[in-house]
């Protein structure tokens, strides 16, 4: 198949999977930070959802990385400018980078208070310390990490809506499901059926 294969049906799940959490993440992230401190609890469940939900992004990251290695997409068309594709390539290497230290920035900086991580309710081994400045450094490292990861996931969007809207190569039809079979697309001169008489 060409260019523009469609991805494999592993990565388009992952891929939205994956999209439908961290949009879900960055919603949840600053709505939580208005939830008062009192009562005791419903503050501390919602951030606890949070990091969850952020630690299975991390461990679905880490599966699409090892997929990718192993199952490399079609090139990007050859028609699309080089400097167009070289940031389509640094788009990608940087959400793949991010979406794995975001959550890890999170753990990190939970993992120095003195309040345990439940991942879905599980309570994880705790290995860390109680450490304000620890928690203080990691917090801000995943807040700024959030911002950035926000500016890239627009860019990508941004793209895959030119490519849907003005470019129209398929490129955005790769991810988003699979193309008819060439011989159902565009069946052969020689393959049309003959009308029948109660077609007419």
């Amino acid at each position: 198949m060409g260019p523009n294969r469609p991805h494999h049906p592993v990565s388009r799940a992952l891929h939205w999977l994956v999209a439908v959490l961290v949009f879900g993440q960055i919603a949840l992230g600053w709505w939580m930070l208005s939830i008062p401190k009192s009562p005791p609890g419903l503050r501390a469940d919602w951030f606890n959802l949070h990091k969850s939900i952020g630690l299975t992004v991390a461990a679905l990251m880490i599966a699409r990385l090892a997929w990718r290695l192993r199952h490399r997409p079609a090139p990007l068309p050859q028609g699309m400018p080089a400097w167009q594709r070289q940031a389509a390539g640094a788009n990608h290497a940087l959400l793949y980078v991010l979406l794995i230290l975001q959550p890890a920035w999170g753990y990190l900086g939970s993992s120095f208070t003195r309040y345990p991580i439940r991942y879905f309710g599980v309570t994880l081994p705790k290995w860390g310390w109680d450490s304000p400045a620890l928690k203080d450094l990691f917090s801000a490292a995943h807040l700024g990490t959030a911002w950035l990861l926000a500016a890239l996931i627009a860019l990508h969007v941004a793209a895959a809506l030119k490519h849907k809207l003005i470019d129209r190569d398929g490129v955005f039809e790769r991810m988003w499901r699979s193309p008819l079979p060439p011989a159902i697309a565009s069946p052969k001169p020689g393959h049309l059926r003959s009308p029948r008489i109660s077609d007419r």
